[in-house]
């Protein structure tokens, strides 16, 4: 997956407020049209993790299991589109397993409300 880098891009996702939702995390996504849209031909990713969910240091750890679970799980994700995952406080306190989980389920629900 490429990376959403432009607060532009973040805020264009965001502001459709198309989401769902787990216990420790949020996904807020936009299903790109290809025929309209130069940047729709790969998956991108945003990570939003606020002070609110801890320190610098668990912040980060956080991010780095985002990723990580994005990639494992990006086979699920329509072909053209981005993704903004939001962390909630209690994803600090998460278990790999339960993002994991998580993850794949909110991704699974993505595809079927993109169909």
């Amino acid at each position: 997956m490429e990376r959403l880098q432009s607060h532009r891009d973040f805020v264009g996702v965001l502001q459709r407020r198309r989401k769902v939702g787990g216990r420790d995390i949020v996904v807020h996504y936009l299903v790109l049209d290809e025929q309209h849209d130069d940047q729709a031909n790969h998956r991108r990713l945003g990570l939003a993790v606020s002070k609110s969910v801890g320190k610098a240091v668990t912040r980060n750890t956080v991010k780095r299991r985002f990723r990580v679970l994005a990639r494992m799980h990006e086979h699920q994700l329509p072909e053209h589109c981005d993704i903004v995952l939001r962390a909630k406080p209690s994803a600090a306190s998460a278990s790999f397993e339960s993002l994991d989980h998580q993850i794949a389920k909110c991704f699974a629900a993505v595809a079927n409300k993109a169909k």
